[in-house]
Parts: C-alpha cells; sequence; structure tokens
C-alpha cells in the first residue's frame, strides 16, 4: 500500500523488451537504499516488484519485469532511457498517511488537456474515463502517476488538480505537456462503498455473514 506522496523523480536507465513483457531498469538513490529482491516500488503510479538491485552510491538502480497487461493499461509502454518516473516505497505499518490509500492498481488513464498557470500554483485538466468517473467527487482524492492529488471540479470526462510548486519542481507533472498520458487511481473506498450498495440494492446475500443485509 502506498500514500501516493512521490519520494524522488527517477530515470529510466534502460527498456528491455521481451516479447510479451518488458524489463525496466530503473535509477532512483533513495527508493533504492535498502530495497531487495520482491520489494514493492510504484513507478508512476505502477506498483513493481524489484528483480534486481544494485545499491551502487555512484549509480543506484533497480530492475522491474512488466507484464503485457501493464504494459497495455497503463502509460509505462510509452517509457523509454531517459524518461523521468515518479517512484514511491510502500508505505511502512504506522507510518504517516500524508496522501491517501493508493494500491498502485492503476484503472485507467486520462490525458492532459490543458494547463493554466496561476501566481503560485498551476491548474491542470485531465481528461476521465468513461468508467471512471462516477468515482471521482469535487474536493475527493485521486492519484495521478502516482501522486496523490485533491480534485478542484470533476466533470463527466474530465477533472482539474491544483499543482503546488513542491509538486511542480518534484514530479513528473511538472514536465507533463498537453497530449501527455497519465495513469490514474480512483480511491478504492469509492469502489468498496459502490460495491456495498449494490449489494444492498438487489438484496443479495451477504458474501461475509451469508445473510441479508
Amino acid at each position: 500500500m502506498f500514500t501516493g506522496i512521490v519520494e524522488e523523480l527517477g530515470e529510466i536507465v534502460s527498456v528491455e523488451q521481451l516479447g510479451d513483457s518488458a524489463r525496466l531498469t530503473v535509477r532512483g538513490p533513495v527508493v533504492t537504499a535498502g530495497a531487495r529482491h520482491g520489494d514493492s516500488i510504484a513507478v508512476n503510479g505502477v506498483c513493481l516488484t524489484v528483480v534486481d538491485e544494485k545499491i551502487d552510491p555512484a549509480d543506484p538502480v533497480f530492475t522491474a519485469d512488466v507484464m503485457a497487461e501493464t504494459l497495455i493499461r497503463s502509460s509505462l509502454g510509452a517509457l523509454e532511457p531517459g524518461s523521468r518516473v515518479n517512484l514511491e516505497r510502500p508505505m511502512e505499518l504506522g507510518g504517516r498517511l500524508g496522501g491517501h490509500l493508493v494500491q498502485g492498481h492503476v484503472d485507467g488513464m486520462g490525458e492532459i488537456l490543458d494547463r493554466t498557470p496561476g501566481e503560485h500554483w498551476e491548474v491542470v485538466k485531465v481528461s476521465l474515463p468513461a468508467a471512471l468517473a462516477r468515482y471521482v467527487v469535487d474536493k475527493g482524492s485521486i492519484t495521478v502517476d502516482g501522486i496523490s492529488l485533491t480534485v478542484v471540479e470533476a466533470a463527466a470526462d474530465w477533472f482539474t488538480v491544483s499543482l503546488i510548486p513542491t509538486t511542480l519542481a518534484l514530479t513528473t507533472l511538472g514536465v507533463k505537456r498537453v497530449g501527455d498520458k497519465v495513469n490514474l487511481e480512483v480511491d478504492v473506498i469509492a469502489k468498496y462503498v459502490e460495491r456495498l450498495h449494490a449489494y444492498g440494492d438487489n438484496g443479495a446475500a451477504d458474501p461475509v455473514r451469508g445473510d441479508r443485509p
């Protein structure tokens, strides 16, 4: 489980195409420190498993395999050497939840539609897939490329977020341009509420207790 608070802006060192998958090598001194085989690291909001790590102070990198499904359903398929990526390690039990509950399971992709600079922030407008619109509400939480953000305005097919200078400086959203794709993960609590509501509406047996709700 992640929080959507990006720890560092990493860089793709290499992309090895393996037919139905790809192997990414990522440079990131903060997240690589202490990383071991089998650990999880979120890359642009996608939870990946470390398969190799090199704790070299001069060039700390880790390697992760990405299956075809992930390449198709996220923006990771467009990464190339030199691409900058948002990196975050899982939250430690008992740690501060600085953002919101983030699983690292991308629900869909959006496209940056517009960027409006302000005096001390920037408003970014992102397209919203129809299947995700019901989970996004004004002042709710959404994860964009692994960044926990508060929705300013939510419409049927787009939403806006305001980015403070720190977010612009320390994440990929500082350099993303209109037309670029971004990974989206909606608030998992909204999906659980929808599921529970569906059981209440149709009178189905409670899947845990085995009785009627």
